[in-house]
């Protein structure tokens, strides 16, 4: 049986086409005309609007598109072709690495400073709670102010926090409330610099090559992931933490040099936000009148907060279940990242975002995780990370693709603040539940607790997305096998077939 959404099976309506603004000329309001649609029903169905095409007329479209409208395979790296998002994966390779390096680093001096792991979790909540209290509010100024000159900002101030850290923690001055400072600063800038990231890269690659560039960033991440906390390790053993600090502090000169190289005249311009109030609201009324939005936030939702506790997991497994050391908790880590790799590039093998692939990654990822938690041996536990993060990327970056391609340019910073503000405003949610039901019952039973909600909204969601496009199952025969398809009833005389 089919878990597909309605009309998941065709590919995500391209935004507004936007035309270069005239120099000089004043920025008009948002476009808030298109093509009417069925209240309740996705975008999927009811067909993108009249001018559903963000690349400029003048630009001819790409032999890669071209291949996949033939059924052809596209290349993998495409998107590294545009010269300006090529800058930002290599500034962005650097960063990240960076990044990793200091969340050991933080950790590593937290746990030294204080020898609590309250402490490390009151500091990877300072890091996130921002996000969830101010992440609608950092969208605005994303709709509003240009995307570049505000990771110019972010990108600034994250480099300027390391530095600090670095040169207290080298000098033997650092205390706690200096890296509970640096973790809540760094969670500011964060509230802005992740939707204008996200958002940027559609100005940067254009609607064709977004799925593309968004799993290429996924990729990048998780292969950081692999890199930065063995570097981290090597640093903190052998020179200290604060070493860890100065690196990540100088790593962010490889973003902003991308930033300061890239050409205007390339990217693909959006009509900004004009200041007004209630531009809050309108991105939460923009999202709840919109299924095909709505509802895969809320499906990221559930996962991200009940079914992405991993830190929590997998250090019980390694020392409860499997009665292993340090090490193995380091192995369960590497191989999820090694299937989060994978999940990346095969998502940047697809030509387009479509519904069904979430609904189906979201639903073997539940699964997997229920498999996972009841596995008898050590080995086959382990080997269940790779398809685990296989499947929770594929989530990541559907959703993430999706969202962007169904949302107005206009209103895609607050759109995408929401999603980022759901997906890791739960962590602070989510972790004390997991950690409470592990305490409590057993490690096992808390992998399968998250396994299960995550396999319950898949389903859910994925029922509601096709009552949503007034759509029914049809399974049968064809020639000996299985046939399944979505029956989009436009009159009820006349169904018509969206294959899955």
């Amino acid at each position: 049986m089919s878990t597909g959404p309605g009309a998941a099976s065709v590919p995500a309506p391209r935004p507004p086409h936007e035309p270069p603004p005239t120099p000089n000329a004043p920025e008009a309001p948002p476009d808030t005309t298109g093509a009417a649609k069925t209240p309740g029903c996705p975008a999927e169905i009811t067909g993108p609007p009249a001018n559903a095409t963000e690349a400029r007329p003048s630009t001819p479209a790409s032999p890669d598109a071209s291949a996949a409208a033939h059924g052809q395979r596209a290349s993998m790296f495409r998107s590294l072709r545009v010269r300006n998002y090529r800058l930002f994966f290599v500034g962005q390779v650097v960063s990240n690495i960076g990044t990793w390096m200091q969340r050991i680093a933080q950790d590593w001096l937290m746990l030294s400073l204080t020898g609590s792991s309250t402490a490390v979790g009151v500091t990877m909540a300072l890091q996130f709670l921002p996000m969830l209290l101010f992440g609608l509010y950092g969208g605005v100024l994303v709709d509003r102010f240009p995307k570049r000159r505000l990771l110019f900002v972010t990108q600034t101030s994250m480099a300027v926090t390391g530095l600090a850290l670095a040169a207290l923690t080298l000098s033997g001055h650092v205390q706690v409330w200096h890296v509970y400072v640096a973790a809540f600063a760094v969670g500011m800038a964060t509230v802005v610099d992740n939707p204008a990231r996200q958002s940027f890269v559609s100005e940067m690659v254009g609607p064709d090559q977004l799925q593309n560039a968004v799993s290429l960033n996924s990729a990048n991440f998780q292969s950081a992931r692999l890199v930065g906390p063995a570097v981290a390790g090597v640093l903190i053993t052998t020179v200290g933490t604060g070493w860890a600090f100065l690196f990540n502090g100088l790593s962010f000169v490889a973003p902003i040099t991308s930033l300061l190289l890239m050409r205007t005249r390339d990217l693909h311009p959006v009509r900004r936000a004009p200041r007004a109030k209630g531009q809050l609201r309108e991105g939460l009324r923009y999202v709840a009148g919109r299924p095909e939005l709505l509802w895969p936030i809320v499906l990221v939702g559930f996962i991200g907060t009940f079914g992405f506790n991993f830190p929590v997991w997998l250090s019980a497994y390694a020392d409860d279940v499997f009665h292993a050391d340090a090490g193995s908790y380091s192995l369960f880590n590497t191989l999820m990242a090694v299937g989060s790799v994978s999940g990346a590039l095969l998502a940047a093998r697809r030509g387009t975002a479509r519904l069904r692939v979430l609904i189906g990654g979201a639903l073997a990822f539940g699964l997997l995780e229920i498999v996972a938690a009841l596995a008898p041996s050590y080995w086959l536990f382990a080997l269940l990370m790779v398809p685990i993060g296989m499947f929770g990327l594929t989530v990541n970056v559907t959703t993430n693709t999706a969202i962007q391609m169904n949302t107005d340019p206009a209103m895609r910073g607050r759109v995408m603040a929401l999603y980022m503000m759901v997906f890791l405003g739960g962590t602070p949610l989510g972790a004390p539940i997991a950690g409470w039901a592990t305490d409590a019952y057993g490690a096992r039973i808390g992998f399968v607790a998250g396994g299960v909600v995550a396999t319950v909204a898949a389903v859910t969601v994925g029922l509601i997305l096709v009552r949503a496009g007034g759509l029914r199952l049809s399974v049968g025969w064809n020639q000996g096998h299985p046939r399944v398809r979505v029956l989009a009833q436009e009159r009820a005389d006349e169904p018509k077939s969206v294959p899955v």
